[in-house]
């Protein structure tokens, strides 16, 4: 900066010359100031918007994954290869991916927190979206924590502060597993004058006598391990975390002795079951099972019998038995349905054919209603990898039957057979003509031809739920049923015995009937020991079954 001249050298000026000097010289000095905060402002915008450019370009590359994740996520759920997996496989491919998904949404929103940060006009600063509230499941215990400010005093000296309102913000907390001794005592009385005998209170009945556990800590473990699918030497470890080292060998035994005890209320349930609609499903999944002899694994499977009447609005309560059976022979299924006569939904499995046979064993030959799913799963994986225009004409005819099935769900029995005979039977006529058109055009031998004739050849399953109003188009109910066991099955590996893959079916049954019905399994299985333990089996075996205490527990809400 220039230093101003120095007057004082010529004294002889005239002021108004002197005046004139300085005020020129005090508007060069204001030029230069002012240049030099127009460049200074001009730099830091340059910053800021490289700056912003720089979160732009992040945000643009997040937004890029993010739409790949999204696609991803889509063609795992919705795509054909979805139709190969597990159920179980397909559950844990998008639990990783909304994993990534809820991770990508962040880091894009900490990008735009930090855009709308940089941004050079403070009114055009735009505030982060508030995320949607969820809703608190109803009847969760509520603790109030008040935060109250460091003084209420008003700072200009009236006094406290009134109180004119409050913000509330809600959040949900666990309190990890507590577990105590419950010790019973029984004081004894007896007269002070010995005239007179010793009173004293009974023992409150256990189900387990002379053993630890209390009936809610064995539902616990239960439903920890069939419905959580935490194997028992799991859980020995979460115990021991808690401060209770209890030995994985001394909770199976508390399980296989509390096995043995439900099995009474199973067996009802499975005559129950038979005995209380003219349709059910049926399936079969493996069950693994240690074969001690060879060292090996063997293939066992549970069998699920399935009823369900809410699709056609029927009064009977739904409910699910499990059957361990050594293998998938058609003779297990013989025994299973024993004195069951009506309508079985099935995949195609050949097992099942001699049932609708006049020879039949256990009863009147059953009517075989064939999964139009399970048809549809054959075609998809029969579609080549370049596509195929048969297939996606299959697909299409196929859904359109659906969409009528969607609106006609819980509908009168009566009523649903009227709409299929009017829009469903010209659908599926069309179909199968078309169908046998396209299999005369493909080779047999080819993956096509495979699935075209596989629905072909078994039309008349495919069929009979256009003449009955009580059949649904698919098996899709009995399936997710056996989900549960499945993962069970993936966490815990296999059963140790054929005794312990019985044992899975008793607690699959009472738990998957649970679901069914809207019971919380805990509860029930707490209640249902407790009942079993005071001898309620032997008094009223029908009210132990889940659909009854899921009325009872209503009436008393």
């Amino acid at each position: 900066m220039s230093q101003p001249l120095d007057l004082s050298r010529f004294p002889d000026l005239p002021p108004e010359v002197v005046a004139a000097f300085a005020a020129q010289h005090e508007a060069l000095e204001a030029a230069r100031f002012e240049a030099s905060v127009e460049r200074a402002a001009r730099q830091h915008e340059q910053a800021v918007v490289a700056e912003k450019e720089a979160f732009i370009a992040e945000l643009k590359e997040l937004v890029v994954t993010l739409e790949g994740q999204i696609q991803q996520y889509r063609r795992a759920k919705f795509g054909p290869k979805s139709e190969k997996l597990d159920p179980a496989q397909l559950d844990l491919a998008l639990e990783d991916l909304e994993t990534a998904i809820a991770e990508t949404e962040a880091r894009i929103a900490a990008v735009e927190e930090k855009i709308a940060a940089s941004t050079l006009d403070p009114e055009k600063k735009a505030r982060r979206k508030p995320r949607k509230a969820r809703a608190l499941p109803e009847g969760l215990p509520h603790v109030e924590r008040v935060v109250e400010p460091d003084s209420i005093a008003c700072p200009c000296g009236c006094g406290d502060m009134v109180r004119i309102g409050e913000d509330r913000s809600k959040r949900l907390d666990c309190i990890p597993a507590r577990y105590q001794v419950i010790v019973t005592v029984r004081p004894r009385y007896a007269c002070p004058k010995g005239r007179a005998g010793v009173v004293q209170a009974k023992a409150p009945a256990h189900l387990l006598e002379g053993s630890w556990p209390t009936e809610a800590l064995l539902a616990q473990i239960a439903v920890a391990k069939h419905s959580e699918h935490m194997p028992l030497n799991r859980q020995s470890l979460v115990m021991a975390r808690h401060g209770v080292p209890i030995d994985r060998s001394v909770l199976a035994d508390w399980m296989g002795r509390t096995g043995a005890l439900i099995a009474p209320v199973v067996e009802r349930m499975t005559v129950l079951l038979k005995t209380g609609g003219t349709r059910l499903y049926v399936d079969e999944t493996t069950a693994p099972v240690l074969d001690p002899g060879r060292g090996k694994t063997k293939t066992g499977y549970l069998w699920a019998v399935l009823r369900d009447d809410r699709g056609w609005g029927g009064p009977a309560p739904p409910g699910v038995v499990f059957h361990y059976r050594p293998g998938r022979a058609g003779e297990n299924a013989d025994e299973i349905l024993d004195g069951f006569d009506g309508t079985i939904q099935v995949d195609a499995y050949g097992g099942y054919t001699h049932l609708a046979k006049p020879d039949r064993k256990g009863g009147k030959p059953l009517a075989l209603a064939f999964c139009w799913s399970h048809g549809r799963r054959k075609l998809i994986a029969a579609r080549p990898k370049a596509g195929s225009p048969i297939v996606d004409e299959a697909l299409a005819r196929i859904a359109a039957l659906y969409r009528i099935e969607a609106a006609i769900r819980g509908k009168d029995a009566g009523l649903r057979r009227t709409i299929r005979q009017e829009q469903s039977r010209p659908l599926v006529d069309k179909f199968f003509a078309w169908l046998a058109a396209q299999a005369d055009r493909t080779s047999r031998k080819s993956d096509l031809g495979k699935a075209l004739h596989y629905m072909l050849r078994r039309q008349d399953g495919f069929r009979l739920f256009l003449d009955d109003g009580h059949v649904d188009m698919d098996s899709n109910l009995v399936e997710n049923a056996i989900r549960s066991p499945a993962m069970n099955r993936r966490n815990a590996l296999f059963a140790g015995h054929d005794e312990g893959g019985r044992n899975w079916a008793r607690f699959a049954s009472l738990i998957g009937t649970c679901k069914l019905n809207d019971v919380e399994p805990y509860a029930y299985l707490r209640d249902l020991f407790t009942s079993i333990a005071t001898g309620h089996l032997d008094k009223d075996i029908d009210a132990l079954m889940p659909w009854a205490y899921a009325a009872a527990t209503k009436t008393s809400q």
